[in-house]
């Protein structure tokens, strides 16, 4: 999930050159020029001639009914989530699902290590103590979480920015963390697009009483509908409605209701389908080009996702300089945006750079990935 752009400082969020870059390879954004138009207007239309004028009032804090029990029938389905539409709080965005969060538990907050710059200071401003949660090339260490610790913030299914699944065994140490006392934030990230087998199911199904499960439409459909959700445990479900009452009263009705409509006749889900096939060949695509424009570079977890991580060869990521800050450099020149990997790490660790290969249009995309190659092989 994308932070907003212009809340902290350039070194916090993706870099970008000013105003709209000529090529666009921001990670974690979709192709936005995909959003399925016609399915939105048809879903809409249905929606202003059939609901009651009561949808323009205000409703209930955790969302309105129809999309809670469309969601919690979905995300039984397709991610294995155990929920009912009583227990799902409908959010602007997975930014105000992390704070609303952040403010009614108590105690240190357990982030992945690699993990998001932003989100960690989103857990900070709330005023808690950030630990770091190493991670390995298998997941989170999650033997490592001690007693003291309140929640622990994870993305078990495809790790950001390493890409990694939750091995089996630490989705077990971490479901007996979670019944020992612990709370589990499971950001399903990218869980809808995996490109070597069947996604990895949500690992809330494994213990639903201990874990809040988000999830977002701003990596499916766009960032700009500002439509996200959580499920949770029965003991938070009243802070966090009375939390969200306060916060801004309820999420805007009508993209609620089209999205129910769209998970209802199934266009959600094909339109899912339709993207995951264009962004593995938008993948295929990238890691045959920059293989042969950056040899030695590593490209870690890209079964899944909307970005690739490159790892910088050791020759230039133990090198004197700043072998990141110039390929950032030399990618601004040229008009492309994409960012840097190391503000992700808590404790230092190696240089690369995080490509989106989703964001870009489709006949702007090669022109992009050409762009790229050419600026990376004068590191080579």
């Amino acid at each position: 999930m994308p932070p907003p752009f212009g809340v902290l400082p350039a070194s916090s969020v993706p870099s970008a050159p000013p105003g709209a870059p000529t090529h666009d390879l921001r990670p974690g954004q979709p192709d936005v020029s995909a959003f399925p138009v016609r399915a939105w207007l048809r879903a809409t239309r249905h929606v202003l001639s059939t609901a009651p004028a009561e949808i323009f009032t205000a409703c209930d804090p955790r969302g309105r009914i129809e999309l809670r029990t469309d969601l919690a029938g979905y995300l039984a389905r397709t991610r294995g989530v155990v929920t009912t539409p009583d227990l799902i709080v409908v959010t602007t965005g997975f930014v105000q699902t992390l704070n609303l969060l952040a403010t009614v538990i108590d105690g240190p907050v357990a982030m992945e290590d690699p993990g998001h710059d932003f989100y960690r200071e989103i857990v900070r401003r709330t005023g808690h103590d950030v630990v770091p949660l190493p991670v390995d090339e298998l997941g989170a260490r999650t033997g490592t979480l001690a007693s003291s610790v309140a929640a622990a913030v994870v993305t078990p299914a495809h790790q950001y920015p390493l890409g990694v699944p939750l091995h089996p065994r630490r989705r077990r140490t971490l479901r007996d963390w979670a019944v020992g006392g612990g709370l589990v934030i499971e950001d399903d990230y990218d869980g809808e697009f995996r490109y070597d087998r069947q996604p990895v199911g949500a690992f809330q199904g494994t213990a639903p009483e201990h874990v809040v499960y988000f999830g977002t439409t701003s990596e499916t459909l766009g960032p700009a509908l500002r439509l996200a959700w959580m499920a949770v445990p029965p003991a938070l479900i009243g802070p966090l409605a009375e939390t969200k009452l306060h916060a801004d009263a309820h999420t805007e009705v009508l993209g609620q209701l089209v999205l129910a409509r769209l998970i209802e006749t199934h266009d959600y889900d094909r339109h899912i389908r339709a993207a995951r096939l264009r962004y593995r060949r938008r993948r295929d695509l990238l890691l045959a080009r920059l293989a042969a424009a950056l040899p030695g570079a590593r490209f870690p977890g890209v079964a899944a996702g909307l970005r690739a991580l490159l790892v910088l060869p050791p020759g230039r990521m133990d090198a004197a300089g700043p072998a990141e800050a110039d390929l950032l450099a030399a990618c601004e020149r040229r008009g492309i945006a994409l960012r840097g990997a190391s503000p992700l790490w808590q404790t230092p660790g190696p240089e690369g750079l995080l490509i989106g290969y989703a964001a870009a249009p489709e006949r702007a995309y090669p022109r992009a990935l050409e762009a790229l190659a050419e600026t990376l092989k004068v590191f080579a």
